[in-house]
């Protein structure tokens, strides 16, 4: 019972260490505030994390897990690895306004880059993903044949950056969701076959479910596909 116990503070802790840095920023952020929002004391912060630190450290992997969970399951759900792309760019759009940490992984990043080294970073490890699903795409034939593929990486990765610049402006989710639909709409009939963009939803999942490909490995997690996982993260965020 005192195990459960400390590993919901500890939970607690991260989740509002997530809502400041998104809120305050990293520098602007003070543990003492972080433990009167978590309604815990000081000490039971420094019991779980000695550091401000430490905490953003623990708030990226937070970050970082929820990310590899997420294409986890919907490579399980049975994708094509290009509509998995399409559908983790809608989940980044919606836990940007539902997940703390996953805005306050971008802002730690931005606010700390090139000041601490050997730390989590959660814009390196969300470009990581996006290029290793595209890669997976080219792998299983879904990509238009002689096609540059280092401006096809780079246009794809900077579309997908631009969401989190595009819900940093406060723009409602809804217009968020259809810009994010929109850019797909331009984008996948660049990247597929002619004709073959019809294989594809653009918008949120649910709206045109695909059918699996009978060859094509459905739960291949993040690490065991090249994506460099960093340790700590597991594909469970409890």
């Amino acid at each position: 019972m005192v195990q459960e116990r400390s590993e919901r503070t500890r939970r607690k802790l991260v989740q509002a260490g997530a809502e400041m840095f998104h809120r305050n920023g990293y520098a602007s952020a003070t543990l003492g505030g972080i433990a009167a929002f978590a309604g815990v004391t000081k000490g039971a912060l420094y019991f779980h994390f000695a550091s401000k630190e430490e905490l953003a450290e623990a708030v990226q992997l937070r970050g970082c897990a929820l990310l590899d969970e997420a294409v986890r399951e919907l490579r399980a759900s049975g994708l094509r690895p290009l509509q998995t792309l399409v559908d983790t760019t809608h989940w980044l759009a919606r836990n940007l306004r539902e997940e703390p940490s996953i805005p306050a992984g971008f802002r730690i990043t931005k606010e700390c880059a090139g000041l601490r080294e050997g730390v989590t970073d959660f814009h390196r490890f969300w470009l990581a993903a996006v290029c290793e699903l595209l890669r997976q795409a080219r792998e299983a034939g879904e990509l238009r044949a002689g096609t540059d593929w280092e401006s096809i990486e780079s246009l794809v990765a900077a579309a997908a950056c631009g969401i989190e610049t595009l819900a940093g402006t406060g723009m409602p989710y809804a217009e968020l969701q259809r810009r994010v639909a929109g850019l797909w709409s331009l984008l996948l009939p660049s990247l597929v076959p002619e004709g073959a963009e019809a294989n594809y939803r653009a918008g949120m999942p649910g709206t045109v479910p695909l059918s699996r490909p009978a060859d094509d490995p459905a739960d291949a997690p993040l690490d065991a596909l090249g994506a460099p996982v960093p340790a700590g993260v597991t594909g469970s965020t409890g």
